[in-house]
Parts: structure tokens; C-alpha cells; sequence
């Protein structure tokens, strides 16, 4: 029986722009997927707009007017080679590009809304992006001054004014969709209990944290995030405080010093503001020191690893104004973490999968802020504020027949349980693959109880699991994916949905290269064809990723 086999794909990216081999193949496929090229089962776009697309125009609305038309909207990519993908694009997305591109929520927006209120003059705090850091922030200052230093626009319906009116009515917020709790407007949980995921002798600490959410109005469905407002750690605050030299009890805008440490300001990492500060109040070898460490540069290697603390310590003596001092430290910001329940079982109860985050850095412990404070620092009884994000393209499919295949190891497990249980409490007929890997059997198969239910009552249709330490070869889900590679594809093309939660830096790029390798051996397809179907699959909300 002959395959019909898609005809073979155009380069699009010239031979002498400045991509690698790898990110060429990307590129084409990535644009192959976008316009659908016949073959493909998608219309196609016109003519104009393929042309506006490739020659980096403006006119098509593809192009520039939503996110399908950027290329750097992916958080495996890396900031410098986004920027290059967006270099000689309007500011407006240029300043997208230098977000983290996860839509996570953190900053009030989505990457494309928060890119357009700076654009548009609505928002002027750079430093929002939790997942971009500072390198994120240093970018957005510097395309931000770019912004300022251009003449203005002409008072007329210019092209550049109407882009920013446009940018400006996109960045509202839309009456109808914004909930009643939000992240301006928290609501009130209760700590119901955390129990330790792992078991004894695992190298890692996970736990499962239950909240009562009976507040009304505070909807989720499967595929949202909690955002929660923690608190810093209580003995960092102190120790702060006491390198400061300041007293504890010093007024800052009706409150005290500590009151502001303890949960308004982030004390990880120190920002480049705190450096700026200090090399106002000191001089000689000292100040230069403090400006170049402001700009981003690393005069003694240890910049990655200062944080406030570590900061006032490296300038000993120095005594900044505890008001001045409070100003120079970013906003504590909320942390986000899937949900991992579904509110068909219990509306009023809701499970987070937490990592809690411990690590030495000259010989004194740090902590991660929202982890730990879950992990150790709140007790059940304890209220803790937290709202709704809702996940902008991470969701089950509408129709209940169609097959998913879910990939989580670790943490990233959590809403994939809340999509199992979600078929479950519905009766949805579709079937279910779950992988799910970590480092050892014995002591990090989390839920192990609850998916062996969901095997055994046929809700879980296949586990296929991955343990990196318990052999001498260490056994990643990519790994898997391959050795069932016939399998995935048979999924595949009756129509399965892929879900991928977790690590964006290595795992989730190593799932994608896994999977164009499957289609490309079991589709029969060249490796640019296996590219743009699965580039594809994205666009059309097929393969839909949940990654950090």
C-alpha cells in the first residue's frame, strides 16, 4: 500500500542568515507548519500574507497582529537567539521577544499583553517577569529607553500610531473575562494539609499541598495554575536587617522595616537597582564595582549568586536609608503552580505539587521563597492568599473521544493527575497515556497509588515510566518515547493530543527533537516534513506545552 506522503518542504531561511543548521531546519519547519502548505490538510494564507510573513513585513495580519506569527513566542529558546528572531520587527514585539514567552501569568498579563502595555505606555515596571529574571528586566530597560529616544509619532493615523491604539485596546482588560478574584484582588485559602511525596531515602523533597478554596467565585478548571503570595523566610529577613545596621521597628509607609521585608519585597536575586544604590553611597574601587555589577556585568564571577543579603555583605559597612533601600528591591511577586485536582471531584479542594527548593552557596542555605513556605513555614489552619490563572492554551479537548498522551516527569506530573481525574469523574471515552519519569522507583513515583486505580479501572490506558537513577544508564521520558515510537505515532494519527509539563530548558526540547524523530521514522517523512508536522500540531492545538 503506497503512503501519501506530503511533497517536500521549501527552505524559507537563507543559507546566509544567521541561524545554525539546527535552528534553519526549525525555522523552515516552523514557517511550513504556519502556512499550512497544501499537503497539510490547512488552508493556507494568501498570497500577501505569506509574502508580508517572510519578507518580516508588517501588512499581513499573521505576521505581526498575533502571536501564530512569532517565531520566538517558545520558551525553549534562548533570550539572544529570540531577539535575533525578532530583530527588525516593530518595538512592539521586540519587547515580547525579550519575555520568558511562558504566559505564565506571574506579571498580571500574558507575554504578548505585558509587551503591550509597556508599548503602550500602560505599564512602567520592567521587572514583572518572574520566569525572564533579570536578564529579561536589563532587556526590557534597554529596548524601553530605545522607545523613549524615538521622535514622536505624528499626530495623524500613522502606521506607528496605529499600532500602539491597537496595542493599547488589546492590553485593556475585557470586562466580561476578568474574574472576580484575581491577582490585584487575591482570594483567602485554608491549609488543609502537605504530605511528603517522596519516600524515605529520596534525594529530593516533594510535597502534596491541599487548600479549601470554598470562596465563591473562584472558579478553576483542569490545566489552570495557582498563583499564591508567599512570605519570605522570617530568618533571612532578620539577617537582612541586621547587615543593614537599621532598626527593625523603622517606619516605612506606616508600616515597620521588617513588616515590608517580611512580605512586599523580594530578597532573591539582588536587582541591579540595589547596586545602583550602593555605588551612590560609596566610592573608590567599591563604586566601580557597584555600577558594574548594575549594568549586568560580573567584575568578581559571583553575580549569579547574589542575593540581597549576600549583596549588603559583599559591600560590608555600607548603611543605605532603610526608605531608599526598601525602594531599590523589586516587588514580591507571586509564585504559580499547577493544579493538581480536578474540581469535578471536590470544587472546594484543591492540590498543588510543590518542589521545595534548598541549595548551599557559601556555606549558607537558601531557600526558595513559595516552596519552603509551603513545605515548612505554613501549618494546616493557616490562611494563605492565592487567585486563579487561567491557562491560556493548556486544556483537555472539547470532545471527550479524542486520545491524549501526556508527558510530566517530576513535578510536572501535577495536571496531568488533574486531567486523569477530570476523564474520570466524566465518563469521557477517550484513551489516556501517561509518562511519567523522575530518579528513583522506590522513592519518587509520586501518586503511585492513584494511577495504579486509574490503570487497573481502565481511566489510565498505559504508564510508561522513566527512572534516571536506577540503573547505570540513566532513563529519561525522551528515551521512552523513542523505544515506543510506533505505538506514539498509531496515537498520533487517530488524532491524540500531546501535553508536555515541565522543565523548558532541556526536557521539553528533548521530547520535541524525540517526537519529529518519530514522525520522521514512522510517518516516512524527511526531517524538515517531520519538523513542520509537528510544528503543526502546535498550531493547531494539538501538541500543547505547560513548561518552566
Amino acid at each position: 500500500m503506497t503512503q501519501n506522503i506530503p511533497p517536500p518542504i521549501p527552505s524559507f531561511i537563507p543559507e546566509t542568515a544567521p541561524f545554525s543548521a539546527e535552528q534553519r531546519v526549525w525555522l523552515n519547519g516552523f514557517f511550513a507548519g504556519l502556512i499550512s502548505l497544501d499537503g497539510y490538510g490547512v488552508t493556507p494564507l494568501s498570497g500577501e500574507q505569506a509574502a508580508a510573513l517572510l519578507a518580516g513585513g508588517t501588512s499581513a495580519k499573521a505576521a505581526d497582529d498575533d502571536d501564530g506569527g512569532a517565531p520566538w513566542h517558545d520558551q525553549t529558546i534562548a533570550l539572544a537567539d529570540r531577539m535575533k528572531l525578532a530583530d527588525g520587527k516593530p518595538m512592539r514585539w521586540r519587547l515580547m521577544a525579550a519575555m520568558a514567552q511562558q504566559d505564565c501569568g506571574q506579571c498580571g498579563y500574558d507575554c504578548r499583553n505585558y509587551s503591550g502595555a509597556i508599548f503602550s505606555g500602560k505599564e512602567e515596571r520592567l521587572n514583572l517577569c518572574v520566569p525572564g529574571g533579570k536578564e529579561t528586566a536589563r532587556m526590557l530597560k534597554k529596548l524601553h529607553e530605545e522607545l523613549k529616544s524615538a521622535p514622536p509619532a505624528p499626530a495623524a493615523a500613522s502606521p506607528a500610531a496605529a499600532e500602539a491604539a491597537s496595542v493599547a485596546e488589546e492590553s485593556a482588560p475585557v470586562a466580561e473575562v476578568v474574574p472576580r478574584y484575581s491577582r490585584d484582588n487575591p482570594a483567602m485559602a485554608t491549609v488543609l494539609s502537605c504530605k511528603r511525596l517522596n519516600k524515605p531515602g529520596s534525594e529530593k523533597e516533594t510535597w502534596h499541598v491541599e487548600l479549601n478554596v470554598s470562596t465563591r467565585g473562584l472558579d478553576y478548571a483542569v490545566g489552570d495554575s495557582f498563583g499564591l503570595f508567599p512570605t519570605n523566610d522570617p530568618a533571612l529577613v532578620d539577617a537582612v536587617i541586621k547587615a543593614l545596621g537599621a532598626p527593625a521597628d523603622f517606619p516605612i509607609g506606616g508600616r515597620t522595616l521588617r513588616e515590608v521585608l517580611f512580605d512586599s519585597v523580594s530578597l532573591s536575586p539582588a536587582p541591579d537597582m540595589l547596586f545602583q544604590l550602593f555605588s551612590y553611597i560609596t566610592g573608590g574601587e567599591r563604586r566601580i564595582k557597584a555600577r558594574a555589577l548594575a549594568n549586568g556585568d560580573d567584575p568578581d564571577g559571583d553575580a549569579e549568586t547574589l542575593d540581597v543579603l549576600a549583596a549588603i555583605e559583599k559591600f560590608p559597612g555600607i548603611r543605605p536609608d532603610p526608605e531608599a533601600f526598601i525602594e531599590a528591591l523589586d516587588q514580591l511577586q507571586p509564585r504559580l503552580y499547577s493544579i493538581s485536582s480536578s474540581p469535578k471531584l471536590d470544587p472546594r479542594r484543591v492540590a498543588l505539587t510543590v518542589d521545595a527548593v534548598r541549595y548551599e552557596i557559601g556555606g549558607r542555605r537558601r531557600l526558595g521563597v513559595a516552596s519552603t513556605y509551603l513545605a515548612e513555614r505554613v501549618k494546616p489552619g493557616a490562611i494563605v492568599r492565592i487567585y486563579v490563572q487561567k491557562a491560556p492554551a493548556f486544556a483537555l479537548p472539547a470532545d471527550p473521544a479524542v486520545p491524549i498522551v501526556m508527558i510530566g516527569p517530576g513535578t510536572g506530573v501535577a495536571p496531568f493527575r488533574a486531567f486523569l481525574q477530570e476523564r474520570w469523574a466524566t465518563q469521557a471515552s477517550g484513551r489516556n497515556w501517561l509518562f511519567f519519569g523522575h530518579q528513583r522507583s522506590n522513592f519518587d513515583f509520586f501518586y503511585e497509588d492513584d494511577f495504579k486505580t486509574m490503570k487497573s479501572s481502565g481511566v489510565l490506558t498505559r504508564l510508561t515510566l522513566a527512572w534516571s537513577r536506577d540503573s547505570e544508564k540513566k532513563i529519561y521520558v525522551q528515551d521512552r518515547i523513542r523505544e515506543v515510537g510506533r505505538d506514539l505515532w498509531a496515537w498520533l494519527a487517530e488524532g491524540a493530543h500531546i501535553y508536555v509539563c515541565g522543565d523548558a530548558k532541556r526536557m521539553a526540547k528533548d521530547v520535541e527533537i524525540a517526537l519529529v524523530d518519530i514522525v520522521a521514522q514512522h510517518g516516512a517523512r524527511s526531517a524538515d516534513e517531520a519538523t513542520a508536522f509537528v510544528a503543526n500540531l502546535k498550531k493547531v492545538g494539538r501538541y500543547q506545552q505547560d513548561v518552566y
